[in-house]
């Protein structure tokens, strides 16, 4: 009952589904006071029906539109986004991954993700693996224990399923279609990435952290 009740208030927040709708860039950069405000080239992404202060994820962090164009948005990272992501290691051209925040009437193709970011990876190496490519990531130590195999990862909002684990990095296997449609050609060994972990997860290990301290 208490997974159920969780579930359905994760739904009723901003959430998406890690299905990565287009691909986009950033166009410009401008600091204010330890503050960022950048402005995305959204090249194929349909912003018809999005309007100010509304929600697009990208690279996985759920950002607000303050501004728009007919191809781009504007939004401002604060310095708690800025410590947790890896935008500050990017630069004006970098590509991006963008996707809509849901609708509660789609269809749940990836996974529920919050676009909080959780942490920074870091790519360790990338190898051929038949007709996929396996990315080995190098993942923060407090976020390594709600990281499973055959569970649920983001990497920049990217929705995967762990192949391996192990003490201090996981892999996973990118399809030629993912690579396609998502950033994942422009990595390279010690590219940044942001994480986020599986929710279910890590509502699973609160609830389990307050179940054990009520019995002591």
């Amino acid at each position: 009952v208490m997974i159920f009740v969780y579930v359905i208030q994760l739904l009723i927040r901003i959430m998406f589904t890690g299905i990565i709708e287009a691909t986009g860039s950033i166009k410009h950069i401008t600091e204010s006071n330890g503050d960022v405000r950048m402005i995305f080239d959204t090249a194929s992404l349909d912003m018809s029906d999005i309007g100010i202060g509304e929600s697009i994820a990208v690279n996985g962090a759920c950002l607000t539109v303050i501004e728009k164009q007919a191809h781009s948005f504007a939004a401002d990272l604060s310095k708690e986004t800025l410590n947790l992501t890896a935008f500050p290691d990017m630069g004006i051209g970098d590509r991006i991954n963008l996707e809509k925040a849901m609708q509660l009437s789609d269809r749940i193709n990836g996974h529920l993700v919050s676009g909080h970011i959780d942490g920074v990876g870091s790519i360790i190496s990338i190898r051929p693996d038949a007709r996929s490519t396996r990315y080995q990531i190098k993942a923060p130590g407090s976020l390594l224990r709600f990281i499973t195999r055959k569970g649920s990862i983001t990497v920049d909002g990217v929705s995967l399923t762990v192949n391996e684990v192990d003490s201090d990095s996981f892999s996973v296997n990118i399809i030629p279609h993912t690579i396609k449609e998502t950033i994942f050609s422009s990595y390279n060994p010690r590219s940044a990435v942001n994480l986020e972990v599986d929710l279910i997860a890590r509502y699973l290990q609160q609830m389990l952290s307050k179940t054990g301290n009520e019995t002591q």
